[in-house]
């Protein structure tokens, strides 16, 4: 299936995209930064530094943490969090429809995939100099 993804860059070198995003649905949903890593394969490490610069990137944090003891340290989401989620899913839905048109074009144009994978590109048969 064909997704259109978004990513906004902001003008410090700052961005947002689906990644990020990802990791906050899933820390919503799993009330734990260490869960959201294992379900997106990544490590602990890199979550928490992507938690971190979310945090870090707005003037409200996205992402509240408590020290845990026995049972881990515990994440969810704030106000804020909530709200920049379904800001960006929002912006994400309308670019998608503004681009379906364009999309579908695309995908009428695509290779065929082969068994062994997507269609190798097409060489003009001139050769290069």
């Amino acid at each position: 299936m064909t997704r259109l993804t978004l990513r906004i860059d902001f003008d410090d070198s700052r961005h947002l995209g689906h990644g990020k995003i990802k990791l906050l649905e899933l820390i919503d949903r799993n009330g734990s930064i260490a869960s959201a890593a294992r379900d997106m394969e990544m490590s602990y490490r890199r979550a928490w530094l992507l938690v971190d610069e979310v945090n870090k990137m707005f003037d409200s944090p996205a992402v509240a943490t408590k020290l845990g003891g026995r049972g881990g340290g515990l994440a969810a989401l704030t106000m804020f969090g909530r709200s920049l989620v379904q800001l960006y899913r929002g912006m994400e839905a309308d670019a998608l429809h503004a681009f379906a048109r364009r999309i579908a074009e695309l995908e009428n144009k695509l290779a065929p995939e082969t068994a062994a994978g997507p269609h190798e590109p097409r060489r003009s048969g001139k050769a290069s100099q």
